[in-house]
């Protein structure tokens, strides 16, 4: 926190290390909430944590956008799974993948955040823009299999953030805006350490669809009274103080091999929150069913997973919970009630409309 303020916006773009908050894999599985985080910078600057402030909505943005648009998601995961299809039967695509995830194209910068993605499992922000444009525009990769790869290694990797970044960077995500990395900027905010060349200097957005009409948001579900209750805790939301067990869940994030590192942190970070269950084991639900059936348990109480993973181990876990009896009710949190439904259309417009009313 005291680096949050005026140093922050000043020196937030370097690729240099102490110029990040480090707190994205807490935030990611709620140790931490973009709440408490906020908080604690608006106490120590005032509005000179502005900046800061400003990149951690960006977390709830994504998550309120995507929730209103779940279907990019999973069409997000039809295209890596063709894209996958591709590589099997188009060798020059699969050795430049290859190349790429190796950090062996020749490109300086590149290379070198490959090599960090796998070897530590995390990149500064800048570092991924720059790496997803140079893998779209240059390389001329899939986009979704960028998206994935990181995914696959990202220790604060979140389908909603990763997903609608490199929809962003592409120009998928908002018409006519897309990202090219250029090497002076690279050059400038490593401090000399990388300067690529041969990057692309024009290039097109990818084709832009607009996305479908938004869904519902989620709502706030209400315990029955007197009833044998279980708070269940998940591996996307591990704020709450309560106890009992908790569902992790990693596996869905991509149809390729996850990095061992995202795998056992997440059930690290849930081992240390309760009795963990890892939905990727075989009969793990059926387990938890179990174990909560024969507690008694009469109706289980779990905070709301966004889309992704999770949310799609809760439904499995909800139906074998009700074939014994027992029914899932999922709470939303506050912070989440009130500024997901603001997620309309771009960031800029949901900060000019969150930002007054952060009291905070």
């Amino acid at each position: 926190m005291p680096r949050a303020g005026f140093s922050y916006a000043a020196r937030r773009n370097l690729d240099l290390p102490g110029t990040t908050s480090g707190l994205s894999f807490y935030l990611r599985h709620r140790l931490l909430t973009e709440e408490e985080v906020i908080r604690a910078a608006r106490a120590m600057h005032g509005r000179g944590a502005d900046r800061f402030v400003t990149e951690v909505l960006w977390r709830t943005y994504f998550k309120g956008w995507l929730e209103q648009h779940p279907s990019v998601w999973r069409d997000y995961l039809v295209e890596v799974e063709a894209a996958r299809n591709r590589l099997a039967t188009e060798t020059g695509l699969r050795a430049a993948w290859e190349g790429a995830c190796r950090g062996e194209t020749g490109i300086d910068g590149f290379d070198q955040w490959a090599q960090r993605l796998t070897a530590e499992g995390w990149l500064h922000n800048h570092a991924r823009m720059w790496f997803a444009s140079i893998w779209i525009f240059t390389l001329r990769l899939p986009w979704a299999l960028g998206a994935d790869f990181f995914l696959r290694h990202l220790v604060d990797g979140d389908p909603a953030s990763n997903t609608l970044s490199w929809r962003w960077v592409a120009g998928l995500h908002t018409a006519g805006k897309h990202y090219l990395a250029d090497a002076e900027t690279i050059h400038a905010c490593t401090e000399g350490a990388f300067r690529p060349q041969g990057l692309v200097m024009s290039a097109d957005p990818l084709p832009y669809r607009a996305p479908p009409d938004p869904v519902s948001m989620p709502t706030d579900g209400m315990p029955a009274p007197n009833l044998a209750t279980a708070w269940l805790r998940h591996s996307d939301d591990l704020g709450s103080e309560a106890g009992g067990p908790v569902l992790a869940a990693t596996a869905g994030l991509s149809p390729l091999a996850l990095s061992q590192r995202v795998h056992d942190l997440t059930l690290e970070a849930a081992s240390g929150s309760g009795d963990p269950f890892d939905a990727d084991r075989p009969g793990a639900l059926d387990a938890l069913a179990t174990r909560l059936a024969a507690d008694g348990t009469r109706q289980v109480v779990t905070l709301h997973a966004p889309v992704g993973p999770v949310a799609d181990a809760l439904n499995a876990l909800e139906a074998r919970l009700a074939v014994r009896g027992i029914t899932l009710v999922r709470r939303l949190r506050p912070w989440d009630a009130a500024h997901w439904p603001e997620a309309t259309r771009g960031f800029y417009r949901f900060r000019k409309r969150v930002m007054p009313t952060l009291t905070i």
